[in-house]
């Protein structure tokens, strides 16, 4: 589980001292929460997220232990390292949006056509309950050939979540290589 301190101070000096001594700036809410003021050490926060296996992952902050999503987060411009990240806690009974990763399998038939795999949507929007949210959206993509996309309507969507995007966005395709 992923242990965090409590902020004391909010000002640009105390997390600045706070990020050279290793640590990730992060604002935790949720509906009818007040915001909690934390920090993470950057390393383990992205050990943490990388080795997740659902949307939703445990944090544990001033001996509270709050079920987590990450909602946003902001990286330097030059060096990518993480700055700080938008937290909302997953709170049962609540409809709030999530994103859900999307994972494929197989090999397009169109690689073989001189086409290049794309990835146009790599999570896709959903507004549901955390009870209901899936882990990911599974795509075989064994059929698609040169031109081919999976739409957003073509994603079978579990009972209790509504995805909000067009239903003519593309979520994953081959194109033609130049």
């Amino acid at each position: 589980m992923l242990e965090g301190i409590v902020r004391d101070s909010m000002t640009k000096q105390a997390s600045k001292s706070l990020r050279k001594e290793g640590y990730l700036i992060a604002n935790i809410y949720g509906k009818g929460v007040e915001n909690i003021h934390a920090a993470f050490k950057r390393n383990d926060f992205i050990r943490t997220v990388k080795n997740k296996e659902e949307v939703a992952f445990d944090v544990k902050v001033d001996g509270n232990v709050l079920k987590v999503v990450v909602q946003e987060y902001q990286k330097h411009p030059v060096t990518s390292d993480l700055l700080h990240v938008d937290l909302m806690i997953a709170q049962p009974g609540v409809r709030a949006t999530y994103k859900v990763p999307v994972t494929t399998e197989g090999t397009p038939k169109g690689l073989k056509n001189k086409g290049l795999f794309i990835y146009h949507t790599p999570r896709v929007a959903v507004k549901c309950t955390i009870e209901n949210l899936p882990k990911s959206f599974h795509l075989v993509v064994d059929d698609l050939d040169t031109g081919d996309n999976i739409l957003v309507r073509d994603l079978e969507m579990p009972a209790g979540v509504e995805c909000f995007l067009d239903p003519r966005v593309p979520i994953a395709g081959v194109i033609k290589a130049k």
